[in-house]
């Protein structure tokens, strides 16, 4: 299979300098054809760009960067494309000779301009990918920008995640195409170098806000709850939340709790900001709260965190994210709740986050927050299934089966209501871990997957903060996860096991 891109010569980029398009593992060939600018730029945007890589990128290079093009290496020879992808807005030329034609469009509309007014107006793009030849929606995505800094990075992610659209659909693999609604455009609209100057002063604040303060600052909360709780409430009403206490320097975020052989304990991501590297550690739990200390139980030589717990043949295992290290490996528990030792790797080579299991109709399902190395990382799902834990797990026939933001991060156990499954997903709309969203899962099989968000949670008055991004349960025990504002100048004292978020006693909100 070739590939042509057609991209605009007066404003080629590095993003485009490739030989090979990587499509299930094989390299297909990629040639450019270039074309005459279809439609003219905002004047100095090449220099705007230019001071957000010195400025803002560290003087790193992105993909936004221009490309200086050098024709006899790059241009395209007419009539040898399988598969045309068309970045440009100009009109679909007659009798093109390439049996398939692609054309992404952003919020409807063609060609990078579009894709920058999207940003402009204050969002990503909700991304199609369209057959020319008949007007049909092949692939529809929204990505998250966690990692976009400024329009020249907000313009990478949208780049980056439509190869991801492009490559998934020239797999042959069959697609799910999602109803998605696109951002409401804002009723004024900045122009580019208001733009970077705003991205510029956010930056400079952010750089300020580090300096004294530790971010982001994750805490847990915890309740017991003889009633009905948030699943059934759909909010995060009830008994008052209390924050387990931390030390400070350390954050504490992806709880989940287990009881096992009589003892209640809860797992968590626990990151010591001077390090920057996350272990897993617990507490346990009795009839009142929090017993005794929070106790390390699992350290790697690389990240981890969102410690999922599964009962599995009279065992109790443990598979905490570890996708720095390019792999989900499964953990035995040799003694509870303190030495975990690895027993298996489920699926290696790949960065999956979150991993989250549920049996469903005789198989087991593995979700995760896919990424192919490009970017963010809460806008694309993939489901693998498996006979037994230990697989072999294969591949959902349509991976990644969801691209958007809103409504593809894990964000704790599935659960059975009524007979119908459900998932908690992270809202990364606002941001990585902004919100909670509720799933209802309509359809799941090694080759189909549909679900429904129906309800959504934000932090507010019951629950103070900027985030909210982990929902379990266990028995009477509910537990989430928020965000504060901690300062870096505190005295490291450790804290009490609890603080009451009371409305007369809160932290403050980050």
């Amino acid at each position: 299979m070739i590939i042509e891109f057609r991209c605009e010569v007066e404003h080629a980029r590095r993003w485009m300098d490739r030989a090979t398009l990587s499509i299930d593992g094989r390299d297909a060939p990629v040639q450019i054809a270039w074309t005459a600018t279809a439609e003219p730029r905002p004047a100095g945007l090449d220099m705007l760009f230019e001071l957000e890589r010195l400025v803002l990128h560290k003087g790193k290079a992105s993909g936004s960067d221009r490309l200086k093009v050098i024709p006899e290496r790059t241009q395209a020879h007419a009539g040898t494309a399988d598969v045309i992808v068309d970045f440009t807005s100009a009109a679909r030329e007659a009798n093109c000779p390439a049996p398939l034609y692609l054309r992404p469009r952003f919020n409807g509309a063609t060609g990078e301009n579009a894709a920058l007014a999207a940003i402009l107006a204050g969002d990503l793009p909700v991304i199609e990918i369209v057959n020319e030849v008949d007007g049909t929606v092949l692939d529809r995505g929204h990505p998250s920008g966690e990692i976009a800094a400024g329009l020249s990075g907000a313009l990478d992610t949208i780049m980056a995640r439509t190869l991801t659209m492009v490559a998934a659909i020239l797999s042959g693999r069959p697609r799910i195409v999602p109803q998605l609604a696109q951002p409401a455009t804002a009723t004024s609209q900045r122009g580019p170098a208001a733009y970077v100057v705003r991205g510029l002063a956010v930056s400079i604040a952010k750089e300020i806000y580090r300096l004294c303060c530790y971010a982001p600052h994750w805490h847990v909360g915890w309740r017991f709850n003889d009633n009905a709780g948030v699943w059934q409430t759909k909010d995060l009403s009830g008994p008052a939340w209390t924050v387990l206490g931390d030390p400070g320097n350390h954050f504490y975020a992806d709880p989940f709790p287990i009881t096992w052989r009589g003892r209640t304990f809860v797992f968590f991501e626990d990151l010591d900001h001077r390090v920057g590297k996350g272990i897993i550690s617990a507490i346990e739990f009795g009839d009142t709260g929090p017993i005794g200390e929070v106790v390390p139980v699992l350290e790697e030589p690389w990240h981890l965190s969102y410690p999922f717990l599964i009962e599995d043949d009279g065992e109790l295992w443990m598979i905490p994210e570890s996708s720095l290290n390019g792999d989900v490996a499964l953990y035995r528990c040799v003694r509870f709740p303190d030495r975990w030792e690895r027993h298996a790797t489920l699926l290696s080579g790949l960065e999956l986050a979150d991993a989250t299991i549920t049996r469903h109709n005789g198989l087991h399902y593995l979700f995760g927050a896919w990424r192919d190395g490009t970017g963010g990382y809460s806008d694309s799902l993939a489901i693998y299934y498996a006979e037994h834990l230990l697989g072999p797990w294969l591949p959902h026939a349509s991976n990644p089966v969801l691209i958007d933001r809103a409504s593809t991060r894990p964000a704790g156990n599935f659960v059975t209501i009524d007979g119908k499954l459900w998932r908690p997903v992270q809202d990364c709309a606002g941001g990585y871990g902004a919100g909670l969203a509720l799933a209802e899962i309509v359809e799941l099989s090694p080759t189909n997957y549909k679900q429904i968000v129906r309800h959504s949670l934000r932090p507010g008055p019951l629950w103070p903060g900027r985030k909210l991004h982990t929902l379990n349960r266990c028995g009477r025990l509910e537990v989430i996860d928020g965000s504060r504002v901690q300062p870096k100048l505190q005295t490291f004292a450790r804290r009490s096991p609890s603080t009451v978020l009371s409305p007369r006693a809160r932290p403050s909100t980050a």
